[in-house]
């Protein structure tokens, strides 16, 4: 990595070290952020992702992972496909919600469960109607966010990076994670992100609106590229990876953003 790379980094998010980043389930970190926290590592700028659930409901890509669907076996798996994503980019300060240090003191460790969806009339996700008792969404609200506060006070977040209000494509626990996350940066007075998505920078109109646009900021993740798609082969119950393209469960493709872009929002 060139001194002036280092140096592109070090400006984003505002400058500020050490940004939490926080996702939902096990690939989501890489789909949306991937690059960024690979750059962010790389520069010595010690980024911190915390994950909220294991991804214990998500549906299985065929083939040989196929039989882990609805099993007792998918979470530790997907906590192992996450170790070995999070190795490709170089990530080394990771925590799980529940688990100290993002559990508040004097609490033991909890496990929150991956709420589940099912995709809506208009195509776009909604909750699960069976979700279990110990579902992210389901649990008092405060503790979740206690957990938080005591993720990001004991890693001196500098910033927060999670989803929309509509957590990208509607899913429970994605919509969760912005309310907690947003509430966590508002309550420590520092700056809250929000991941853009459809918003690759190779496209006309998206360069334009990151141009025009103050609270905007475009990654050129290009230098990462490769630890990126390493990082997305790992997660091989999820998604599967055809050229620059992710092939998901159900079979939808996505092109592998080589620009990831953030928007900083207003303070409550």
């Amino acid at each position: 990595m060139s001194e002036h790379q280092s140096r592109v980094q070090a400006t984003w998010f505002g400058g500020v070290p050490r940004v939490m980043f926080v996702h939902a389930h096990p690939d989501d970190e890489t789909i949306s952020s991937g690059g960024t926290l690979a750059a962010l590592s790389e520069a010595g700028l010690e980024p911190l992702l915390v994950t909220l659930t294991r991804g214990e409901q998500g549906e299985v890509t065929p083939g040989p992972f196929a039989a882990l669907q609805g099993t007792e076996d998918l979470a530790p798996h997907r906590q192992n496909e996450l170790a070995t994503a999070l190795a490709m980019l170089g990530v080394e300060r990771h925590v799980f919600l529940g688990v100290p240090p993002a559990r508040a003191e004097g609490l033991p460790p909890t496990i929150y469960e991956d709420s589940g969806m099912v995709w809506g009339a208009d195509g776009r996700a909604t909750a699960a109607p069976d979700s279990s008792a110990d579902a992210l969404t389901r649990v008092p609200v405060a503790e979740a966010l206690n957990d938080l506060i005591a993720a990001a006070a004991t890693a001196g977040a500098g910033a927060i990076v999670s989803y929309d209000d509509d957590g990208g494509y509607g899913h429970p626990d994605h919509v969760f994670a912005h309310r907690l996350a947003r509430a966590v940066a508002h309550g420590l007075e520092i700056p809250f992100w929000v991941i853009v998505t459809g918003a690759d920078g190779e496209d006309p109109d998206s360069l334009d609106q990151a141009r025009d646009d103050s609270a905007i900021e475009r990654h050129d993740v290009s230098p990462w590229f490769d630890r990126k798609v390493a990082a997305l082969r790992a997660h091989g119950t999820q998604l599967s990876v055809d050229g620059e393209e992710i092939v998901h469960v159900g079979g939808q493709r996505q092109p592998i953003d080589r620009f990831e872009v953030f928007r900083r929002m207003p303070q409550l």
